[in-house]
């Protein structure tokens, strides 16, 4: 399970690596280069980087909530997340860079301010899962460490953390569950002990997670996250 190979303090430091990553592949975006095509099917880069900095701003809602116990949802509605992301192709180049860097700052801010007890207060994600906050920094991490590669504007899978890369192949095929690796044996392919394709650790993690890969004859899977 993912739980068992990453830690909290993993967490947090690839949460970090990610946004770094991420605020640096949209730096030198243009007003043309932010509509263009973002990896993603049927987004441009605009609507990622809203998606993402709305992410930050949803997260710290539940930061919020950790610290005061007040409950405070991600979004207010499905409605409201849609619309976030909806917001993005109105905004500038410098529009969305800005929220990208401020929301990305405050949410940092606030798990900095969290004390060891109110990390183990329990909050409510999007998908309606109790969680307790430390899992805050590894929904973080997801979000930042693979849109960083959806931007496409130059990061790939193989600059990502190989611990990241490790949780992350664990979590998504154990969601995914053995539909995976039932169809990667259906394709003939040559599988590692855990029943997944025995290829280099960041194909196989961009494959599971639905994005491009170099995996030969490896069937598609849907996008994750």
């Amino acid at each position: 399970m993912t739980g068992d190979v990453r830690t909290f303090a993993d967490a947090r430091e690839w949460a970090r690596t990610g946004t770094k990553l991420l605020l640096d592949a949209v730096a030198d975006l243009d007003e043309a280069g932010f509509r263009t095509a973002a990896v993603l099917p049927e987004w441009t880069r605009k609507h990622l980087a809203a998606h993402v900095a709305a992410n930050a701003d949803a997260l710290s809602n539940l930061v919020r909530w950790a610290e005061t116990g007040e409950e405070t949802p991600m979004y207010a509605s499905a409605e409201e997340r849609a619309a976030g992301i909806a917001k993005g192709a109105t905004l500038s180049a410098v529009e969305l860079r800005s929220w990208l860097a401020d929301s990305a700052r405050r949410l940092a801010e606030g798990f900095d301010r969290l004390t060891d007890a109110q990390w183990q207060h329990e909050v409510v994600t999007a998908q309606g899962r109790t969680v307790p906050a430390t899992e805050l920094p590894w929904m973080r991490a997801r979000e930042v460490c693979v849109h960083a590669v959806d931007f496409g504007t130059g990061v790939t899978f193989a600059d990502l953390p190989a611990g990241f890369l490790t949780a992350l192949v664990d979590e998504i095929s154990t969601k995914r569950g053995m539909t995976t690796r039932a169809a990667w044996a259906r394709q003939g392919g040559r599988s590692g002990q855990d029943g997944l394709p025995d290829g280099p650790l960041p194909e196989v993690a961009a494959w599971l997670a639905g994005r491009p890969h170099s995996l030969a004859d490896a069937p598609a899977l849907g996008p994750w996250l």
